[in-house]
């Protein structure tokens, strides 16, 4: 079991949407918090509302693609608190649309952020979290579109699957260091994922001024409250569970793909390759 107060949590996307959201529920909960986020003008607010919920809170601003930026946040916020035990790996974008339509810039743009930002917090995190041990957790948020592809989102979906992966593969490799894992697949969410492109960068496809705050950017869209999901994430995280879903009206569609993937294989195991597999695999 993870105990969260007192622990620093560096969150990721962290001044709207889930990020926020889960700022402020585990500010509640004792922890001191580190927001991070790209839309500087956002930040400020977001720092004032987790004071709000009782919390020493320092908000950077921080490109998750950038792994300059992303060490002197690292450096920023050990200096600050001396610690950082929990890591929100969250930033997340989308650009919808069928592949057939799909642009390099696309690509790039959401790989970047929803699987490099990933990527780029481990690398800059794991030795930190390592000396913590079993007190210190990764977060990195999928979705359920991490665990079953949909029409209109091959890009969205290629980035969450991996996330899901690395955080599988993640889960054995920190076993032996105590540090725990967990992956967020939640379904739809109130948040401003589909006004992503706000941040996106004009040498990506963005306009120049699509960084630019407006009244738009902060009118959620239909789901989820992000705050009763930040209720489901504490409660993963002190139960040191792996998977958060917490949309059941997918359970049927993910277990459809489960059942054929499951169908699909054929023939009689290899005892000596079952055992070799195990070996890499940490049991759920």
């Amino acid at each position: 079991m993870t105990i969260v107060s007192g622990k620093v949590a560096f969150v990721t996307g962290g001044a709207s949407g889930i990020g926020l959201a889960i700022a402020e529920r585990f500010a509640r909960a004792g922890a001191r918090i580190v927001l991070a986020d790209i839309e500087a003008h956002a930040l400020e607010q977001a720092r004032q509302r987790v004071a709000r919920a009782g919390a020493e809170t320092l908000a950077l601003r921080l490109d998750v693609t950038d792994r300059a930026c992303f060490a002197a946040a690292r450096e920023t916020a050990l200096a600050h608190f001396g610690a950082v035990q929990l890591l929100f790996n969250n930033a997340g974008v989308n650009a919808a649309g069928p592949l057939d339509r799909a642009s390099y810039a696309d690509w790039d743009w959401v790989l970047g952020v929803n699987l490099g930002g990933v990527v780029n917090g481990l690398t800059t995190f794991l030795p930190e979290l390592k000396r913590h041990g079993a007190q210190a957790h990764v977060i990195n948020t999928a979705s359920v579109g991490g665990l079953i592809g949909m029409r209109g989102l091959g890009i969205y979906n290629a980035s969450k699957f991996a996330v899901v992966g690395l955080s599988e593969a993640l889960r054995a490799d920190m076993q032996p260091h105590g540090v725990g894992v967990s992956v967020l697949c939640p379904g739809v969410v109130a948040t401003a994922l589909p006004r992503s492109a706000r941040n996106r960068p004009a040498a990506l496809g963005g306009a120049p001024e699509s960084s630019s705050p407006t009244a738009e950017n902060d009118t959620p869209a239909a789901g989820m409250s992000p705050a009763e999901f930040a209720a489901q994430v504490l409660e993963a995280v002190e139960a040191n569970r792996f998977f958060v879903s917490s949309h059941p009206e997918f359970r049927e569609l993910v277990g459809q793909r489960n059942q054929a993937v499951d169908a699909s294989f054929r023939g009689a195991p290899d005892p000596q390759a079952v055992v070799a597999m195990r070996s890499l695999i940490e049991p759920f």
